[in-house]
């Protein structure tokens, strides 16, 4: 909420033309303020508030520019030039910049030189008691850049290994703001409702606070990623390899790259173990979406021994552990639609080996209503931690080399009933973090419950956009 006319005032008074006399006489006050659109979308309007009384008028807008402790005064703004359609910096300066100067919000913004600059600053340059938040302007590995550098140095000053798997994390006191400029963003879509930058800027103005869980990934002791939203081996860790060696063809790689390892239908052997999240209401088969204000726990980190391991061998298609419901415009479902955003958990979803029809009939399940778990071949649980191991154990130096000579294959691989009979399939499959690869295949996952906070609310219902007849009351 801004007022205006108090600037047009003190302006007129500098340029001594007399004219803010005329402009005090009007006694009113011009304050900006949210209203909602369709499809979550939020715009900025104007309304005009008179009184007869200067002093009381005055007060209103004291009283309205103060009524929300958690609006930010200051931000550090990273700009990824390159992302998407490489518009990241027109929308910022064109449609983010205005509306953070009307609100009084100081930024320092960076516009990123190459890969990972924004996690090297965060980590070791940024001075963060300045600032009340960070804002991206990007996709979704802009945001995976800005967490983990804020998350790391967060650990780091308060002396936390980030190296060892059962240390508690905390949450940094900086919330995350997330202006949409990829090619898919997921993660503004999963927590706004909608990829539309204005929306994102104004939830940032309002001071909108929303917590996330965050996954560590590790690998023998060794850190390797946090992941807010898909960790995906087998079909999606595929995918994204294939699509990696195309990126010349933009978003249209992810298509060609999704054919070919549907086509080419490899399976790989591993054992899964898991500790359920018995203390949690509810299951990922819910109808219950999570939605605005809808926060299932208190922060909190759980006590491995409290809860039994368990154990699942076999051969699988894709074995994807979702943190959200991983909901895009080209699936509004998502991977797992019931997936909560703050709950301490993460739905780990197992896809057995099955035939190529019935694997295309649990993906066409992700864009249509139809439970895409109500098959004999997939299932699904509510974990907290989990770990994957492949069949076969191989060094480092050895696993490596053989992803390598996998990513020589021809662009249709042989295609039989039986892979371990012609070879054509390769042990092993990467992991996808987040559209980022893994190339180690043994990895130990543990979630840490509201480990962030971002400038937004969640989804809100569609209730809200359709009876909401007085947008002044935000």
């Amino acid at each position: 909420i801004i007022s205006v006319r108090e600037e047009e005032e003190n302006s007129s008074r500098r340029r001594g033309d007399g004219s803010w006399k005329k402009i005090k006489e009007r006694e009113g006050k011009d304050l900006l303020y949210v209203e909602r659109c369709r499809r979550h979308r939020w715009r900025c309007a104007e309304v005009t508030f008179t009184c007869s009384e200067e002093a009381l008028c005055h007060h209103w807008v004291i009283t309205l520019l103060f009524s929300s402790a958690g609006r930010p005064k200051h931000l550090l703004v990273y700009i990824n030039p390159y992302g998407g359609k490489q518009q990241g910096k027109r929308i910022y300066e064109q449609k983010v910049a205005p509306l953070f100067a009307l609100a009084g919000i100081f930024t320092h913004v960076f516009v990123t030189q190459h890969a990972n600059y924004a996690r090297d600053h965060l980590r070791t340059e940024a001075e963060l008691k300045k600032f009340d938040g960070v804002v991206c302007v990007g996709g979704d590995g802009m945001f995976s850049e800005i967490i983990h550098g804020l998350i790391w140095r967060t650990q780091i000053d308060i002396g936390v290994d980030p190296n060892c798997p059962d240390e508690i994390l905390l949450p940094s006191s900086l919330r995350i703001g997330i202006i949409p400029a990829g090619s898919t963003d997921c993660i503004c879509f999963a927590t706004v409702g909608t990829n539309d930058p204005v929306t994102s800027a104004l939830h940032i103005i309002v001071g909108d606070s929303q917590p996330m869980d965050v996954c560590s990934v590790h690998h023998n002791n060794m850190f390797l990623r946090y992941s807010v939203s898909l960790l995906g081996y087998g079909f999606y860790g595929d995918v994204l390899t294939d699509s990696e060696r195309k990126r010349w063809m933009g978003p249209a790689r992810y298509d060609l790259s999704g054919v070919k390892m549907f086509l080419s239908h490899h399976y790989y052997e591993g054992t899964v173990s898991y500790l359920p999240a018995s203390d949690i209401v509810g299951t990922p088969r819910d109808a219950a979406r999570c939605r605005s204000g809808y926060v299932r726990a208190e922060r909190y980190e759980m006590d491995d021994s409290d809860t039994e391991w368990r154990t699942i061998r076999g051969k699988f298609l894709a074995i994807n552990a979702a943190s959200m419901s991983c909901a895009c415009p080209r699936t509004p479902k998502g991977l797992s639609p019931a997936a909560h955003l703050a709950d301490g958990t993460t739905d780990l979803i197992l896809v057995r080996k099955c035939s190529r029809f019935d694997f295309l009939r649990h993906l066409l399940r992700h864009t249509n209503k139809d439970d895409q778990f109500d098959l004999t071949f997939v299932e699904v649980h509510r974990v907290r931690h989990f770990r994957f191991t492949p069949r076969h154990c191989q060094s480092d130096s050895d696993l490596e080399l053989d992803l390598r000579e996998n990513g020589k294959h021809q662009i249709f691989s042989q295609i039989c009933r039986d892979h371990p009979a012609c070879g054509c399939t390769p042990a092993y499959s990467s992991w996808n973090c987040d559209g980022e690869i893994l190339n180690h295949t043994a990895i130990d996952v543990r979630v840490h419950c509201q480990l962030i906070k971002l400038f937004a609310r969640g989804i809100e219902e569609p209730t809200v956009f359709e009876d909401f007849t007085n947008p002044c009351a935000i």
